[in-house]
């Protein structure tokens, strides 16, 4: 920051041409707690600017952007069959022409209206700044060409460039997605130093691999050689796939049966490579990730710090105060308040908070900006108060009932149910549906449903409404015994006691055995309860819940990288793989010279029956490519299209390994890492019902809050100086 820019509170005195702002100014300003605040502030542009950030039109745009990628599922190959299996798989139905193209010309008209929109916001300076925006424009121009070029040629094209270009729409949506990508962009110098580093482990193992199992001429001894080290890229896909143990260890049996000192070999290389460069990966991607992260959380506090350090001094130049001092008036606050758009509880805590300076009437900018501390702080739920009783006999009764061993109890109720059905289907193991005696089970079943009715009865008699339901495990509770209530009901009106020998097969739409099963993955779906009641339990539980809210930037990007890959694997693979013909009645010596690269060997994608698994159609490409993130049996894939195709499709699947199974498993244990840590140090003053009692909603603001510092005033000021469009005299 350059010393000349910055100036201080001194230099602020509201002047006549300030009082030109908006009222909506004000409240626009203070709703850019994360977005950037250059853009424009007259009425007008307000009203477009809080219009375009509502939710229906962000649902909107949401929407659109869901609708545009999922026409790769309906477009040629089309996904829209009930099994992707080549050897039983229906034609598809195929989308006429003009279809999905109407829809997806729908979306671009949707997109460069947003697009419009953006650009008018914040001005032509500010737009020839944004890369994503440039990028936005060049990327709705390829499509609309590329979709004029496929009608012209009745749809008939064989690649549709603009598909690989969709997941930018999501990406561009997304500030969280955009910060997260630049923290993975940062990230990527570090991890390519221990990804060389592998490379030259694996590189140097593979040299000593095939000097020691080099071809000898003992035809006996040549099984390692033949099966894992016969070429240089044989040598180096065998001992990639065992970087990852998915072929250990089969690939060290033919040479650890001749000799017990051939498996130092495998496992020095299993122990550097898998346990300590692997798990070096982790730690560098753990430690680059929060370092950018807090970084990021940074400039996403001096954004918010910065609107409401402009909110300020628009209410200043409203109040048109005399004073030394700058105050901004206490009415003007609360009227703003009331129009912005925020979550209500934590409209009320600001509110609240500004009403302690009712008396004085005003603020000065400190106590402005404390007002807004609410925004960091967690949400205490706060319960209802239990109901009143008159009668001493119900007095005692609620004490009882709304007693912390009530709900013991009921687990204690639900653990014996799920032993029962747990002993029952033991027995029933063998039993074929008409040796089974089901009104057993169902007579048990409902002893204890009838049990979980009284328990939540006197539990709304202990709570009442409000107070019951206020409570998470309460309504998952309730209405699953409600639910199996009503499942036992209809089972006894329509399978009538008395008749215990019918054949249940022949009455109703669903037969008694299919009934008892519902009702009992229910009862043991109910058993989920105790997690609330085991504070460590509820802590892992807490985590995974708020992993879905602070995942989403990630899971986005996910989605990009999942989709990009499987249209490239559409346009490489696409019917490289075909099934000869009545497979399943041939025998494994009749196999033989059906097709060139057709092989039946122990493990190959042929002898596995991997056929489902295929670049077909898009979803078939989807659960490929996650078959091989889990780099299970992922050696199949990669030999299979290696050997139908080329050789260079080793490359492909090698690349989606590490993008997918080393970079983004190895981001997502880093972010598991940071909210179990978090949630962990903030547990220890809780007991067991304060996990139930206070709903935690981690965010990465909370989890960076000690390592934050707060921008000073000068470079607050410097920023507001330089806003395009903010016109307050200074």
């Amino acid at each position: 920051m350059a010393p000349g820019r910055a100036r201080g509170t001194e230099g602020l005195r509201p002047a006549d041409g300030c009082r030109t702002q908006s009222p909506g100014s004000r409240a626009a300003l203070r709703e850019d707690q994360y977005r950037s605040i250059n853009h424009r502030v007259d009425a007008s542009s307000l009203r477009m600017y809080r219009w375009y950030y509502s939710r229906i039109c962000q649902w909107g745009l949401g929407l659109t952007i869901a609708m545009v990628l999922l026409l790769a599922f309906v477009e040629r190959p089309s996904s829209l069959s009930i099994s992707s299996d080549p050897r039983f798989r229906s034609p598809p139905w195929e989308p006429p022409c003009g279809l999905t193209e109407s829809i997806e010309m729908v979306c671009l008209i949707i997109f460069s209206f947003d697009l419009a929109v953006k650009s008018y916001l914040i001005g032509w300076e500010e737009f020839r700044k944004s890369k994503w925006l440039v990028g936005y424009t060049v990327i709705i121009s390829f499509s609309i060409i590329d979709w004029v070029l496929s009608v012209s040629m009745m749809c008939d094209e064989k690649l549709r460039i603009r598909r690989l270009l969709r997941p930018f729409f999501l990406l561009q949506n997304s500030s969280l997605m955009k910060k997260t990508l630049k923290c993975i962009k940062r990230t990527l110098p570090e991890i390519a130093s221990v990804i060389l580093l592998l490379a030259l482990h694996l590189c140097l193992f593979t040299m000593i691999g095939m000097l020691l199992f080099a071809k000898t001429e003992d035809p006996k001894k040549n099984e390692e050689w033949r099966l894992h080290f016969r070429t240089m890229p044989d040598s180096l896909t065998s001992l990639l796939v065992l970087l990852t143990t998915a072929n250990n260890p089969d690939v060290m049996i033919p040479a650890y049966s001749l000799h017990r000192a051939y498996s130092i070999f495998f496992v020095a290389f299993s122990v550097i490579g898998t346990y300590c460069l692997m798990n070096l990966l982790t730690a560098i991607i753990y430690n680059q990730f929060r370092g950018y992260l807090l970084m990021s959380v940074q400039t996403s506090i001096i954004r918010r710090r910065l609107g409401i350090r402009a909110a300020f001094q628009v209410l200043t130049c409203q109040a048109a105060q005399q004073a030394a001092e700058e105050h901004v008036l206490l009415d003007s606050v609360l009227r703003v308040m009331s129009r912005v758009q925020m979550k209500s509880y934590y409209r009320a805590a600001i509110t609240t908070e500004a009403q302690q300076y009712a008396d004085v009437g005003y603020m000065d900018r400190e106590q402005f900006r404390k007002i807004f501390d609410e925004l960091d702080k967690d949400r205490i739920k706060e319960h209802p108060p239990l109901p009143q009783y008159n009668s001493p006999v119900l007095q005692r009764l609620q004490v009882v009932f709304s007693h912390y061993y009530l709900t013991i109890l009921g687990n204690a109720v639900a653990l014996a149910n799920v032993m029962c059905i747990c002993t029952i289907l033991v027995l029933n193991s063998e039993k074929s549906i008409a040796e089974r005696d089901n009104y057993i089970m169902e007579s048990i079943n409902l002893c204890f449903i009838l049990y979980y009715l009284f328990e939540m009865c006197v539990k709304i008699f202990a709570f009442g409404w409000r107070g019951y339901l206020s409570y998470r495990n309460n309504i998952f509770d309730g209405f699953l015994t409600i639910l199996l209530l009503v499942l036992q009901i209809t089972i006894y009106v329509t399978y009538r006691l008395p008749y215990s020998h019918w054949d249940p097969s022949s009455h109703g739409v669903m037969s008694l055995w299919e009934m008892v099963r519902l009702v009992n993955m229910l009862i043991v779906f109910r058993f989920l309860r105790i997690i609330p009641d085991i504070k460590l339990m509820a802590l892992v539980a807490s985590t995974l819940l708020d992993l879905l809210k602070n995942l989403r930037a990630f899971a986005g990007i996910l989605v990009v990288v999942y989709y990009v890959y499987a249209v490239f694997g559409i346009w490489l693979f696409e019917g490289a793989i075909k099934p000869p013909p009545e497979i399943s009645v041939l025998s494994n010596t009749t196999m033989e010279n059906i097709t060139s690269n057709f092989s039946m060997e122990c493990g190959t994608y042929e002898q596995l029956g991997y056929w489902p698994n295929n670049f077909d159609d898009f979803a078939a490409a989807i659960i490929l490519l996650y078959d091989v993130m889990i780099v299970n049996n992922w050696q199949a894939f990669m030999d299979a299209y290696s050997r139908y195709t080329t050789e260079w499709a080793k490359i492909y699947f090698v690349s989606w390994w590490l993008t997918s199974s080393v970079m983004w498993v190895n981001l997502f244990v880093a972010l598991i890492l940071e909210n179990f840590i978090y949630k962990w140090d903030r547990s220890h003053s809780c007991s067991v019902t304060d996990v139930e009692k206070i709903r935690y909603e981690t965010s990465v603001q909370l989890i960076f809050k000690e390592q934050i510092q707060e921008p000073t005033e000068e470079e607050l000021l410097c920023q507001l100086h330089q806003h395009p469009h903010l016109n307050l005299h200074w």
